[in-house]
């Protein structure tokens, strides 16, 4: 038998026992199944000695404990420090055009707002936003279009008017033809 067969065979076997003992010293099963995690990795990465130990299941339970201690002391480390520094200051509430930008954000399609959210809120040009997202240049540019006119609409602002009265978006498209 390998090593590795012998280390599942001894996973199999104990795995479960190690948990609930993990979820009894934690109360929480998401602390627990970490604590299992990192004492089956140390487990592994010394199986070699391990394998000769008369009670293999007995070390896991102790370094379950220890990182159970380490855990908790972390906890009271970082409950020290916060209760030491000052609360943080008074975030004002967002401007009601901001609640508006984002209630209007969010009736775009995913990639129009992707696009603005990049183009306009990261700095991101449109070469550097087909690249991230693997699109190409006019897509991107389409997208952006699209967002804005999507996004005037549902602001409720009107195009803004050409001096021959055609919108500038046609505008734009007559210019292009």
């Amino acid at each position: 038998m390998t090593a590795t067969d012998d280390f599942d065979d001894f996973y199999r076997d104990t795995s479960r026992r190690l948990a609930r003992y993990a979820y009894g010293l934690t109360g929480d099963p998401g602390d627990a199944q970490d604590l299992v995690q990192e004492a089956y990795a140390r487990a592994w990465q010394r199986w070699r000695r391990l394998a000769d130990y008369e009670d293999r299941e007995a070390w896991l339970r102790l370094v379950v404990n220890r990182l159970s201690t380490d855990r908790w002391r972390h906890l009271g480390v970082r409950r020290a420090r916060a209760a030491a520094e000052p609360p943080p200051p008074h975030t004002p509430p967002p401007s009601e055009n901001t609640v508006l930008l984002i209630r209007a954000m969010r009736t775009l399609p995913m990639t129009h707002r992707r696009a603005l959210a990049l183009h306009y809120l990261l700095d991101r040009s449109v070469a550097e936003i087909a690249h991230e997202t693997g699109a190409s240049l006019g897509t991107v540019k389409s997208w952006l279009s699209r967002g804005r006119t999507q996004l005037a609409a549902a602001l409720g602002a009107t195009p803004a008017l050409a001096t021959n009265g055609t919108t500038t978006a046609s505008k734009g498209a007559d210019d292009a033809s």
